[in-house]
């Protein structure tokens, strides 16, 4: 391992015990996990097969693959486990089907499926509270990440509100059943709930995993957490990698303190720290280390580079968000021409989206290529999504979650009720939704229920055989027609805009499937199923953003990236540190927000505020973050309001001079 440090090498060696590997940004925590399983596979003679790593992308799941493929000679690799949290429990859950009462073929819900589900519950129940679908659908989240099951929610509710959120979460779980579906969540919680009941499966799956490598562990929440514990059991086969000062997930149930939980829960724990940083300037982890020090700590560390001091770390103050937009564009313009280098070697982070708006203005106006990271891929739409279902159904009837999707898309009447109906009958003659629909009887559902189930079951029918021809994309485009897809959208979208907007991305999709049968020779089934991966399509996009675009993003996107240098804009109260988590007394996690943003930047640092600001239709005055004032004032660089620096304007003029010269030259 001549590439590995000392403490790298030391971490990767470690075997004797639960090893925690604490390590500070860009200190390579990527290739310790990999060259230690490479180490347990090739030197302790551990078989692949029951080595598993997990972490919580599928970017960096992917990057871990590869990484070992070059690691493993031959086929050394094979039956080796690298997913995601999700991706694990899901193969549990997928194993272990039956003992959890699940039928083949389930359904997976995603976020908006979910929100979806709990809004026409609380309209069949409460009338007008579906305006609480997001809220609630947020708490059942938080629940259970939490481990707490409806039951314990309803006997802990202290107000009404408790109570609503409560009975919901019970009737909610009630109609995934029906549904024979999970959502996201699910997908961690089954398996530990299975686990705790189960011994005689806890035990077959602690056999099948003999050394288990997680990354990422201060992400972890309270049931990922057991889940690990559990597979780990009485075994010391533990390696976790993580970094206290790098929790930015609280809100969605990121626990950092699980970091310390482990010292409590395995005994003889070891400790490595990485605070060798191999990304970024001395002057810059200075800073990083100064203000984060203001955070209490239980390990403490201090990150170090040997990639020299680096140059001062600007402040830039502008008088309102306009003149920030067009400084920020107008740095960059000519920070390359004096420094010869890429637009891609630029990034733009920021708080919250709202703030990316003016900024995606100055650039389109200088003609700055640029890239949005965070924003709707195009098979994450609304009405992709819906027309992806019908695609789904058209080859496989018996897809129960493309089925649910748009059953009512557009409205049929088919109400919640007629609809768990049907999924309670499925369920207990282990059949499909579809199949259900010409078994299920008026005992079971109202008369008019059954006749609209069978009516569009008919229909599905007739799309089926209409599209099973020669000219089958015609089928599907009369089908769109049939439904009156796009007088649905004018019905749901804000404005003509926005309806024919969304309308031309439906004519994108079916343009796009008749395309992939054009170019590649396939039928109409083969070129739905290429386009169902949409994973891999959305993987691609995201690869060819290129070299030459600015990179724009929200400070949690830019966690676990890097660019030479950055600019962190909104530098402000209320901004950064958001003006919520300073109401609820939040400000640690917002410093390590600060302090991901800092470690991002490889070479150089600008950050930016403006004395003004509109918000919600009037003029604010702004105070500066106090982040500004926790950074070690001597390397700081002040420009506008009356605080440039002579000597820096006079050096960057002859830059700049010289940039010209070498371009005219």
């Amino acid at each position: 391992m001549p590439q590995l440090n000392l403490r790298q090498r030391e971490a990767v060696r470690y075997i004797d015990g639960p090893l925690l590997v604490l390590a500070g940004a860009g200190s390579g925590k990527t290739s310790v996990i990999t060259q230690k399983i490479a180490y347990l596979v090739d030197i302790c003679g551990i078989n692949a097969s029951h080595v598993a790593a997990v972490t919580f992308t599928n970017k960096a799941a992917r990057e871990m693959k590869e990484r070992i493929g070059k690691l493993l000679r031959g086929n050394a690799a094979e039956g080796l486990t690298v997913s995601t949290f999700h991706q694990l429990g899901l193969k549990i859950i997928r194993t272990e089907r039956k003992a959890l009462g699940l039928k083949s073929g389930f359904s997976i819900f995603d976020g908006e499926d979910t929100r979806t589900l709990i809004r026409d519950l609380l309209i069949q129940e409460y009338g007008a509270e579906g305006d609480q679908a997001n809220t609630i659908a947020q708490r059942i989240s938080n629940w259970k990440n939490d481990r707490v099951l409806p039951e314990q929610a309803l006997a802990n509710a202290t107000s009404p509100a408790d109570m609503l959120c409560a009975q919901a979460y019970l009737r909610y779980k009630r109609a995934l059943k029906a549904y024979n579906a999970l959502d996201f969540d699910d997908l961690i919680l089954l398996p530990t709930i299975l686990f705790e009941h189960s011994p005689a499966i806890l035990e077959k799956w602690q056999n099948q995993i003999h050394y288990l490598l997680v990354d990422e562990y201060q992400d972890t929440n309270s049931s990922q957490y057991l889940l690990v514990k559990q597979l780990i059991g009485l075994g010391s086969g533990l390696t976790v990698v993580g970094d206290d000062d790098q929790s930015i997930y609280a809100w969605r149930g990121a626990r950092p303190e699980n970091l310390v939980q482990l010292q409590e829960d395995f005994s003889g724990l070891k400790v490595v720290k990485l605070e060798q940083n191999y990304r970024s300037t001395a002057r810059i982890l200075k800073a990083a280390n100064t203000l984060i020090a203001n955070n209490p700590h239980v390990f403490d560390k201090q990150l170090w580079s040997e990639l020299g001091y680096g140059e001062p770390i600007r402040i830039i103050r502008c008088s309102d968000e306009q003149h920030e937009a067009d400084q920020v564009v107008a740095e960059i313009l000519d920070h390359k021409l004096r420094r010869r280098t890429r637009f891609g070697d630029y990034a733009i982070l920021y708080r919250g989206n709202h703030q990316s708006r003016l900024i995606e203005l100055a650039l389109q106006q200088q003609q700055v290529p640029y890239h949005l990271s965070g924003g709707t891929s195009f098979f994450a739409r609304n009405e992709v999504k819906d027309i992806m279902a019908y695609l789904r159904l058209i080859i496989n009837e018996n897809d129960d979650n493309a089925f649910l999707r748009i059953a009512n898309v557009p409205r049929r009447k088919l109400g919640t009720s007629t609809l768990e109906a049907l999924g309670n009958f499925a369920l207990a003659n282990r059949c499909s939704l579809n199949q259900a629909c010409s078994s299920i009887d008026s005992n079971q559902v109202p008369e008019a229920g059954l006749k609209r189930l069978r009516e569009f079951r008919q229909w599905m029918d007739g799309v089926r055989s209409s599209c099973a021809g020669y000219d089958s994309v015609s089928g599907v485009r009369q089908m769109i027609r049939d439904i009156d897809y796009e007088g649905w959208l004018d019905q749901l979208s804000s404005s003509e805009d926005v309806a024919e907007r969304r309308m031309g991305n439906v004519h994108f999709l079916i343009d796009g499937l008749q395309r992939v049968m054009s170019n590649e020779q396939v039928a109409l089934d083969e070129a739905i199923s290429r386009l169902v991966l949409r994973d891999l399509l959305e993987q691609q996009d995201e690869e060819e953003k290129g070299p030459e675009s600015v990179q724009l993003m929200t400070l949690h996107a830019a966690k676990g990236l890097e660019f030479p240098h950055v600019y962190i804009i909104g530098m402000e109260e209320k901004l950064l540190p958001h003006r919520a988590s300073i109401e609820e007394d939040n400000i640690e996690e917002e410093r390590r927000l600060a302090y991901v943003g800092i470690t991002r930047a490889q070479q150089t640092l600008s950050m930016t505020m403006a004395l003004k600001r509109r918000q919600f239709g009037e003029t604010i005055n702004c105070e500066p973050s106090r982040f500004i004032a926790e950074l070690p004032q001597d390397d700081l660089q002040w420009q506008g309001g009356g605080q440039d620096t002579q000597d820096a304007n006079e050096e960057r003029g002859q830059e700049t001079l010289a940039g010209l010269k070498d371009l005219f030259a």
